[in-house]
């Protein structure tokens, strides 16, 4: 009986600790779902049917493996990415780096609201009126809450983007069209494929989360020794970002590709729904873009607030007073504005915005794969933590990938 408690009491103990360290993978992971992955997703199933999901394999796979990295740079070294960016390659570097990173981030941050702008259309709410509440709300959020209240409100979130597998079963899919779509994976060598393959690569491996997640383990201060609860909080992470975009993907490909419905963002793809999957499933798709859209609207200011401070040598953190972190918490105000008046601003071309902030993020990330093994690799750092051959190989061959696709984009856009 003694044995059996003291087991007991082993087993919640862990339970206990490892809902104490979650949170730093799964909310990067769900964040990777935004108002910008969500328009991507559902604008290659409308267009591509079941043709791309195959591209979800290999981002999983990547996605895990960066995370991975990111997690165990900040346990061992205690320091940001930016930060270990500028101390090894230097300042004029790092200017050049993350000056091309704030751009694409204001960007990424206007579509965010953008989306929720477009999902509270669905429900006939005017974006005079939600973009700058919900804009207010998220700065609230940040500038006066905590890290651990943010943090639990970002896990609620992150389970609320579970709708999407609701309303993708609601459009009825072929599930042998789809298994055939991932076992028999194609590719069209043409600039507006290649566009949209880079752009899901982007939307799921976006540079800015690599800085977000290795900066929310350190304000985690997390240790070496719960790096097992730490590995099982990313697998769970990445597994729910990739479940999330297939059935974002099946949902408009078994809809919209086959009655030939066109759409530009991820608000046409709710209301298109309406007549072919019931107005339950259009509500529930328009209800994911909105959690998905304040959920990164809070997420990307803030990671790019982070980033850039590290960079920089200046104090970061939510928990941290205005007067302690002043450029952190300004740096975070303006990129709200900016983003908020850019989609107040009648006729801006927010679906523009929007697919080439993917690209954008896809194009940098090799930028900032190359840096975080260079990095990862370097005993003076890691000790031995450093990273595997495994690792290694595959942190390299998508290095390799992403150059080769941004090339060929290149090539067929000018030739």
């Amino acid at each position: 009986m003694t044995i059996r408690k003291v087991s007991n009491n082993k087993f919640f103990k862990k339970v206990g600790l490892f809902l104490a360290i979650l949170g730093p993978g799964i909310i990067t992971g769900s964040v990777d779902n935004d108002a910008g992955g969500i328009t991507t997703y559902s604008v290659a199933g409308a267009m591509y049917g079941y043709n791309l999901i195959w591209t979800l394999i290999p981002s999983f796979i990547v996605l895990l493996v960066v995370q991975e990295m990111n997690a165990r740079m900040g346990i061992v070294t205690g320091k940001g990415l930016a930060t270990l960016i500028r101390e090894n390659a230097g300042v004029k570097i790092t200017f050049f780096i993350f000056l091309g990173l704030l751009l694409a981030d204001i960007g990424n941050t206007t579509t965010e609201f953008a989306g929720v702008a477009g999902s509270l259309e669905v429900f006939g709410v005017s974006k005079y009126i939600s973009v700058p509440l919900v804009g207010f709300i998220v700065w609230i959020l940040v500038v006066k809450g905590t890290y651990t209240v943010a943090e639990r409100i970002f896990l609620i979130f992150s389970v609320s983007l579970l709708t999407y597998v609701v309303s993708a079963i609601l459009g009825h899919p072929h599930w042998s069209e789809i298994g055939h779509a991932v076992v028999m994976p194609q590719i069209q060598a043409n600039g507006a494929t290649i566009t949209m393959v880079l752009g899901l690569v982007g939307t799921t491996i976006a540079p800015w989360m690599q800085f977000y997640m290795q900066s929310s383990v350190i304000e985690k201060k997390l240790k070496i020794s719960q790096y097992n609860y730490v590995l099982a909080d990313m697998i769970i992470g990445c597994i729910g970002t990739v479940v999330v975009a297939f059935f974002i993907i099946v949902a408009c490909a078994s809809t919209l590709h086959g009655n030939h419905i066109i759409i530009n963002e991820a608000k046409d793809a709710a209301m298109a729904l309406k007549p072919l999957a019931g107005e339950f499933a259009s509500e529930l798709f328009a209800f994911g873009l909105f959690i998905a859209s304040i959920f990164s609207a809070t997420i990307l200011p803030l990671a790019t607030a982070f980033y850039v401070c590290e960079a920089f040598g200046f104090d970061a953190g939510i928990d941290k007073k205005w007067n302690e972190a002043q450029e952190f918490y300004v740096l975070y105000t303006i990129i709200i504005i900016l983003s908020v008046g850019i989609i107040l601003l009648p006729k801006a071309p927010l679906i523009t915005i929007s697919i080439w902030s993917q690209v954008i993020n896809a194009v940098l990330l090799p930028v900032v794969l190359i840096c975080m093994i260079l990095l990862v690799n370097k005993k003076k750092i890691m000790g031995k933590y450093v990273n595997k051959p495994i690792i290694n190989l595959i942190g390299w061959s998508t290095v390799v990938v992403l150059v080769g696709l941004s090339l060929m984009l290149l090539v067929s856009n000018f030739v």
